[in-house]
């Protein structure tokens, strides 16, 4: 399938999607809303692939918002009032809202990790991509910044609901406060970037060589680590025990551990299930 704001390719277990509009800054138009949750869904859902590489074109990661997408949407109603059209605006910037939210959480929401490799800048929106990646990685030029501040806008697409919960809420402050670059090696520092790269290629050298070290693990197991950890992210201790306990007690795989043992014996891969398929 052919889209308009990233090219896809999947070969040995690993989807590797790439923002592919460089000379736009891999800024987030209309389109590239649309399409990511699509793409996500697309591979999760027929369980095409094992891991996702997020990665990106040209100078920076991702520049953000298109503030094209900010300018009027039409001519004005002519029937209703000023006032009418006021709440119509707001009505309307929520549902936005809303929409572009769910393109984000379309990556925590599926059962495979996403790893995202991120060089130049993610700016605004760009950092809402990343926070909601299971990983990232970054080189060495790669910076971070909440840049709706230094617009007169606050973040609204996932940036404090998940940086609140990946870094120390006084940075998270500083950084929103003062719109002010985080370099990657600050980012790696404060455990938000996971490794750092002198360059685009090693990078993605090395977080592809993560991604196939992911894809050779029982596919059940990750993706049951992955909802783990973001339950256990979001709830207390007690629940989250609970809920580990009740998921293995119907999920435990008795074939896949002695696959697994065997493989590792024997010095093979795993012949191991892949995720069902599932209709949404």
């Amino acid at each position: 399938m052919t889209y308009t704001c990233f090219d896809v390719r999947i070969a040995d277990d690993i989807a590797h999607v790439v923002l592919n509009r460089p000379e736009k800054r891999n800024s987030m138009n209309a389109a590239f809303w649309a399409e990511l949750p699509r793409i996500v869904q697309d591979i999760d859902d027929g369980a095409k692939a094992r891991v996702i590489v997020l990665s990106s074109t040209g100078p920076h990661f991702s520049a953000g918002l298109d503030l094209s997408s900010l300018s009027g949407g039409g001519e004005a109603d002519e029937s209703v009032s000023e006032r009418h059209r006021r709440l119509q605006r707001g009505a309307a910037f929520y549902e936005t809202a809303l929409r572009t939210q769910r393109s984000f959480t379309a990556l925590e929401d599926c059962r495979i990790p996403v790893l995202a490799a991120i060089q130049g800048g993610a700016i605004g929106g760009g950092v809402d991509l990343v926070a909601a990646c299971d990983m990232r990685y970054a080189t060495e030029d790669a910076y971070l910044t909440i840049f709706e501040t230094n617009i007169a806008l606050t973040a609204d697409v996932g940036t404090f609901p998940r940086l609140c919960k990946l870094l120390p809420e006084g940075i998270v402050r500083e950084l929103a406060y003062t719109g002010r670059r985080m370099s990657a090696h600050e980012a790696f520092e404060r455990g938000l970037v996971n490794r750092v790269f002198p360059d685009h290629a090693s990078m993605l050298a090395g977080v592809l060589e993560v991604a196939a070290e992911i894809a050779t693990k029982a596919p059940l197991a990750v993706a049951g680590c992955k909802r783990m950890i973001n339950y256990a992210r979001d709830h207390n201790t007690a629940d989250a025990l609970d809920y580990i306990a009740i998921w293995n007690a119907s999920m435990f795989q008795t074939e896949e551990i002695r696959e697994a043992l065997t493989a590792n014996g024997e010095k093979r891969p795993g012949d191991f299930a892949s995720l069902p398929k599932r209709a949404r």
